[in-house]
Parts: structure tokens; sequence; C-alpha cells
């Protein structure tokens, strides 16, 4: 295996300068919510992260994917500590959501003391191996999911998203090295996906709970599609039901099917035992991000900065 060529970019965004809105891309709400819940989520993930791979580092021989794991986990603490400034700004608006972002962090730090490096391993590997076809139909649709929004908020997920495409085989080389056992991983997915889902959940439930709905439009658990079916139902029975958290939208209804279609196939090839991230098909946007980023341009203002004249 050649030496990593991930690099550990330090990124600062101005989430201090002025107030960060819950509905940073007032076009669409419930992709707001959404990459809000996902701010939260990766807070914990990444610190349980950071852990994992100190421990993991004694059990690793081969030099190659030391360097590997070393930059991979630089990376990812990069991420966090950029997402806890968009988190402090939002708890800066409504500070009772502090109680929703110390919660998924308990969650995965509850998780660090409970389970297996083994498990904590395959956790990130099967979370990690479904970003770049999730990520990759978003970035193919930035026009709609980040251009129209803060521009501080679109850069940051921006970079961690094309961070993420870029480091896209580290989580499964570090796995496959120390654990060497994919039908454990794939065994593993069921109930790691539950406790992402879970994570996003308490996300949501915070920000159905602490942000008014004039702030934030829609009900933030809009993104579970099983909810959104159950509240269209509930909203023709007419008596009874619990009080409305306002009306459900899904972020990703003007995409294309078929891009929709590929995007969860991929998910699927993602848990399976074969699988090698390194053949995903890599979004535009990234291959774009990443020519800018050498060349100089401010990629915290990607929709702001100006062009460097040649």
């Amino acid at each position: 295996m050649a030496m990593t060529d991930l690099i550990v970019r330090k990124l600062r965004f101005a989430f201090a300068d002025h107030p960060v809105p819950f509905l940073w891309n007032e076009a669409n709400p419930a992709f707001s919510s959404m990459a809000n819940a996902v701010s939260l989520l990766a807070i914990g993930f990444e610190k349980m992260i950071g852990g994992m791979i100190s421990e993991a580092m004694p059990l690793i021989t081969d030099p190659a994917v030391a360097e590997e794991a070393d930059a991979f986990v630089r990376q990812e603490g990069q991420h966090s500590m950029a997402h806890r400034g968009h988190a402090k700004a939002l708890v800066k608006a409504y500070p009772a959501l502090k109680e929703t972002v110390d919660e998924c962090n308990a969650m995965f730090d509850r998780m660090t003391a409970e389970k297996s490096l083994a498990y904590r391993l395959a956790y990130t590997a099967d979370l990690e191996a479904t970003f770049t076809p999730v990520f990759k139909l978003m970035l193919d649709h930035d026009d709609t999911l980040f251009a129209p929004g803060d521009d501080r908020v679109a850069s940051l997920f921006l970079w961690h998203f094309v961070e993420e495409v870029e480091h896209r085989s580290s989580a499964l080389i570090i796995y496959d090295h120390v654990i060497d056992d994919p039908w454990y991983r794939m065994r593993m997915a069921p109930s790691i996906f539950k406790h992402v889902m879970s994570v996003i959940k308490v996300a949501c439930l915070g920000f159905n709970k602490h942000v008014p709905l004039a702030d934030r439009k829609v009900d933030a658990l809009s993104l579970f599609s099983t909810y959104r079916g159950k509240q269209a139902w509930r909203r023709r029975m007419p008596f009874g039901w619990p009080a409305d958290q306002g009306p459900v939208a899904d972020a990703f209804k003007h995409l294309p099917k078929g891009e929709m279609l590929t995007a969860v196939t991929g998910i699927v090839r993602s848990q399976l035992p074969n699988h090698k991230p390194a053949h995903e098909k890599i979004p535009v946007l990234a291959e774009k991000w990443f020519a800018r980023y050498a060349d100089g341009y401010d990629v915290t203002k990607w929709y702001t900065a100006e062009e460097k004249s040649a």
C-alpha cells in the first residue's frame, strides 16, 4: 500500500462573527434541519474516532496503515472542531439546545465505554463506507442544497463531505488490518445504523423541543420517511393526536429519482464484505474543491469568495 495521500486542512469558519441561523438554507428548511442534526452527530462520532485510533495504534503493524490512521484521525479532529463551532453558534441562539448537544455526545461516550474496539472499528468502517454514495448525491446537487444558504454553514459541509470522499477507504483499511473479519462488520451493520439513527433522532427531538417552529419552519423529524408517512396519515384523523410540531417535508423531494436510487444502492453495496470504497464514483464538485484549495482559494467562503485573478 502506498503512503497516505490525505491532507490535513485546518479551516476556520466565522461562526462567532455574526449569528448563525438555524434555518441556514431558507429554500430548504428540511435540509437545513437535517444538516444541523449531522453536525451534532459529527461531534460525538469524531471524538469517538479519536479515542478508538489511539487504542488501535499499538495493534497496527504496517507503517503505511499507521500513517493512514494518523492522517485520518487528524482530518476527523478538524471536522469535529468545526462542527463544535457550528453547534456553539446554535446554542448561543437557543441555550436549551446545549442539553441536546450533550445528549448526542453522551451516546458516543457510552459506546466508547461499553463496546469493544472491534465494534467501534466496524462502526466507523460501516458508516464511513456509506458516505461516498450519500455525499455524491448531495454534492451533485449543491446548487439547491448548499448554494442558497449561509455560506459559512454551506462551506463547512462541503469541506467535510469532500474530505469524507477523500478518506473514503481509511476506516476500512484500518478495520481490515486490525480485525480482518468482513463478516463481523456486516453482521454488526444493523445495530450500528440503529445507533446512528437514534443519535439523529435525539438531535431532531431536541430541535423540535428547543427551537421555535417559526425559526425551523418544519418538523425536524421530517428526515425520517416513516415518520413523514405516519404524519400524513395522522393528519387525516379528526381526533386525539399529539401537538403538531409543524409541517413535514422531504429535503430531497426535488432530486431525480434515478440518482436517489443510485445512492440507496450504493449504501447497500457499501456494507457487503468485499466492498472497496476506492472504486466508488467521485463527485465532480470534490475534484473542483481539491483543485481550488490547492490554488489558494478561500474554501471557507465557497460561494462568496472571489476567484483569484489569473
